[in-house]
């Protein structure tokens, strides 16, 4: 085993016993709880080692960097499960449904509508999360709180999507169990029992209040090379 398939293993024991840990101090199995590694910009050698670890649930921000990636890794590994955590153009959405099993980032009218129509097209039923903006900030992508029950009864109701859950990223310099807490409030409203919440910053507070996917990057990976 190379030292960075060494350090991968430790790291996803590591982050495995603290999701664990979070899950029983808030009296939840922690079965209930799915890590999503995030494989996004990371060597294709780190991958395979969290592979090689067990892991079997993944995460990529880009329709294309998956592509180039896992339909090689899938062929020795076909009992992966793999989410689109990142957002989704329209005029990928046919690749990303040839891809992938999970979306979790629609957050827009023409979104659904595509997705919907391209899922009827390929025989293929995706999980699909609804991407709250909780922070309402402008460079984010995902729905603003206020339209977000509009939004969840028309993916549903028009479009026939699969909503499995909703999903969010804080803001960095908020306190993230308040938009953790509004998360899981908007979903109890629609009976959504998927929350996609939690980074490697915050995790384990997500899965305290409810998490039921973690997307867990550098915590597991290591610090990401944009070089």
């Amino acid at each position: 085993m190379t030292d960075a398939a060494t350090e991968v293993a430790a790291n996803l024991a590591d982050v495995r016993a603290k999701v664990a840990a979070a899950a029983a101090e808030a009296e939840r199995d922690p079965a209930e709880v799915t890590l999503i590694a995030v494989g996004k910009v990371q060597p294709v050698e780190r991958v395979e080692a969290a592979l090689a670890a067990g892991q079997r649930v993944f995460g990529e921000n880009r329709v294309q960097e998956a592509q180039g990636k896992w339909p090689a890794l899938r062929e020795r590994y076909p009992d992966v499960e793999l989410h689109l955590i990142g957002p989704l153009q329209t005029n990928k959405v046919k690749d990303a449904v040839v891809l992938f099993d999970a979306i979790q980032t629609v957050d827009r009218p023409k979104l659904a509508a595509e997705l919907a129509r391209e899922m009827a097209k390929q025989g293929r039923r995706l999980d699909c999360y609804i991407q709250i903006n909780t922070g309402e900030e402008d460079q984010k992508a995902g729905v603003l709180p206020a339209d977000a029950d509009a939004f969840i009864d028309s993916c549903r109701q028009e479009h026939g999507l699969p909503i499995v859950g909703l999903m969010c990223i804080p803001p960095v310099a908020d306190d993230p169990a308040l938009h953790f807490a509004m998360l899981r409030e908007i979903a109890k409203r629609h009976g959504l029992s998927g929350l996609s919440m939690g980074m490697s910053g915050d995790y384990e507070t997500a899965v305290q209040l409810g998490a039921t996917h973690v997307r867990v990057g550098t915590a597991i990976f290591g610090a990401r090379d944009y070089g």
